[in-house]
């Protein structure tokens, strides 16, 4: 299928670029939750601590008797906690925090190597200036739906646990109201990767098209 080829040899041609950008998408997405963290409570971190991520994991395989719960929790495993200790309590309660996990890097490293693609698919497309922005702005809209899904930050106000909803109770949206949408996180994150997915596969499909009818040539001259 000249789709198939078409991605085939676009992902051979940039996969190193894919990968970088995947990963620094995943990294620059941490630094930009911490920034606004420090931003909105006006404070800057006083403590990071490092969990041991690979035992705690090994040990969650370990005693729980179910593979899918078992991996349900690791999914949400910490690896590293940097956030705002209130000492006004005894021994302190944290007020705010950024948790990093391992497994919400991998998904924002897939999605930054996804958004990539999709950039590269553009520049090599020749449309009009309104379809540029549609699908610039189909893209963007993915992108974000998933990202702020994915966001792993916590606030005493919320909740103990880090979620994405947190995000929208520091814009301002009621916490009641944003704690009643945290179900709704895997099918925002699902509906971004599909916009993606498709956004890929038309770009893919737009590329096919213009080399089989090369412009201002017949198809079947």
């Amino acid at each position: 299928m000249i789709i198939l080829r078409t991605l085939n040899h676009s992902l051979k041609g940039h996969y190193k670029a894919l990968l970088l950008h995947g990963v620094g998408f995943a990294l620059l997405f941490q630094v930009f939750m911490m920034l606004a963290l420090i931003v909105r409570f006006q404070a800057f971190p006083n403590y990071v601590t490092f969990y041991d991520w690979i035992g705690n994991a090994q040990w969650i395989l370990q005693s729980t008797p179910s593979l899918r719960d078992a991996l349900g929790i690791i999914w949400e495993e910490w690896l590293i906690e940097i956030g705002k200790m209130n000492y006004d309590y005894g021994t302190g309660i944290s007020e705010w925090s950024l948790n990093i996990v391992p497994s919400r890097l991998l998904v924002l490293g897939l999605l930054g190597a996804m958004t990539s693609w999709c950039l590269v698919l553009m520049r090599q497309d020749t449309h009009t200036q309104g379809t540029s922005a549609t699908l610039h702005a189909t893209t963007g809209l993915g992108t974000l739906l998933v990202a702020i899904t994915n966001a792993t930050m916590s606030w005493v106000v919320c909740c103990a646990t880090p979620s994405w909803v947190v995000g929208l109770a520091m814009l301002g949206l009621g916490v009641s109201t944003s704690l009643a949408l945290e179900t709704m996180g895997p099918l925002l994150s699902g509906l971004g990767f599909g916009l993606l997915f498709t956004m890929i596969i038309v770009l893919a499909w737009r590329k096919s098209r213009a080399f089989a009818s090369p412009k201002g040539k017949p198809l079947h001259a």
